[in-house]
């Protein structure tokens, strides 16, 4: 009798973490990918505690395969350069165990697809809908066929899920949160950069992340009304943030050499409400797919690995004999594990989303007397009781028993 079969839609951060998880539990994993091959330009992530805690748990050593350099302090300035606070990464070691580690999201993603078998992944596979009838196994459509059953089906389909519109037509989708946001990685080793910091100016920040490998992943976010058009994101970058203290415009000059398709710019959304459940029948949501939140927090893509995780944790290893039934729909262990995966991470995963939104309010406010005072606050508060405020984020991840 086959192994039990899984089917993931989407190969981002969390499908492919999900597929790695399930394949070291015995199940066949075939990952559809509608993106003709994988991405080789794009932003960077920052893997905070839980997520390499949870990488880990499944045998996954990002620092092994990518590097294992991180900043010297991390923290947030105002536009002249003064520190609002300031954190060093030892501290955070010591209190955490590790700390946060900066990549590039195409080598995270190549190193969560080189743990998977070569057939696995199917580039160039847009899934176009799951039959999922009650008390049978899902098949899951693509445009290019054939068709691909399932003991189950993990949307992981990003923010705009078609999925999750289909299976949830009375919630209300998407948040505009306000804010467009420029992403892009340039080369800087010779400016040694060694800060990872987030400058908070009215109604607009830079993000400036150093990676492992001497690039710097860099962000920028502005209040604008949605759909709004740039001729040149290069161009509208420097205007809002050529004055800004250094390496800022040191950063800009190399961004002004890139070509503009490499600086990605798109509108902020969350998940105006979240979801009833993070399951359906045997379809189980992650991700953004499952509580799309603004990157406030740098917890997006480290919630949809915990998501990942947990998920793979709580369902039967790939024989089908082990959780009883069989493969007509019978096996009463999936359903059962689904169920348990909305008990664990529904709570989290939205307390997370609405913090992400407070916080990024926080961080535009417009008005200089709000933003003075909010300055003030923020630099009054010792460094060691902002730190202890991360402990339900970077200790909050558990292993279900």
């Amino acid at each position: 009798m086959t192994n039990r079969h899984a089917v993931v839609v989407g190969a981002g951060i969390g499908g492919l973490t999900i597929a790695v998880a399930l394949h070291r539990r015995g199940w066949g994993v075939t990952v559809c990918e509608r993106a003709p091959e994988p991405p080789v330009t794009g932003a960077g992530i920052g893997l905070a505690p839980n997520a390499l805690r949870a990488l880990g748990s499944i045998g996954v050593d990002v620092s092994r395969a990518i590097g294992g350099t991180v900043p010297e302090t991390m923290g947030v300035r105002r536009p002249d350069g003064r520190w609002l606070t300031r954190t060093g990464t030892a501290d955070m070691t010591a209190r955490y165990g590790m700390a946060p580690l900066a990549v590039a999201r195409p080598a995270l993603t190549a190193t969560l697809s080189a743990a998977l078998p070569p057939s696995a992944l199917r580039h160039g596979t847009e899934v176009t809908g799951v039959d999922d009838a009650e008390g049978r196994r899902p098949t899951v459509r693509t445009a290019t066929g054939p068709d691909l059953p399932a003991d189950l089906v993990v949307a992981a389909d990003g923010i705009h899920s078609p999925l999750r519109r289909a299976r949830f037509p009375a919630h209300p989708g998407l948040h505009y949160i306000g804010e467009t946001a420029w992403r892009t990685i340039v080369e800087a080793p010779d400016l040694r950069i060694r800060a990872m910091s987030e400058t908070w100016g009215r109604g607009k920040r830079f993000g400036v992340t150093p990676l492992v490998d001497g690039r710097s992943y860099l962000y920028a976010t502005a209040i604008v009304p949605p759909d709004t058009r740039f001729a040149d994101p290069r161009t509208e970058l420097r205007q809002r943030f050529g004055s800004w203290h250094a390496p800022i415009p040191a950063l800009l000059d190399r961004v002004g050499r890139l070509d503009p398709a490499d600086v990605l710019r798109n509108d902020l959304y969350d998940l105006a409400a979240p979801l009833p459940r993070l399951h359906h029948g045997r379809i189980a949501w992650l991700g953004d797919a499952a509580h799309a939140m603004a990157p406030n927090l740098g917890q997006g893509g480290c919630q949809a690995i915990e998501d990942a995780v947990v998920l793979a944790q709580l369902l039967p290893t790939g024989e089908r004999g082990a959780g009883g039934g069989g493969g007509d729909g019978s096996d009463s262990a999936v359903p059962a594990a689904l169920a348990a995966y909305t008990a664990a991470r529904h709570a989290r995963t939205d307390a997370v989303r609405l913090r992400a939104r407070r916080i990024g309010r926080l961080g535009v406010l417009r008005n200089p007397v709000a933003a003075a005072v909010r300055d003030l606050v923020v630099r009054a508060t010792p460094d060691r009781l902002a730190l202890r405020g991360m402990d339900d984020l970077f200790n909050g991840f558990r292993l279900p028993a």
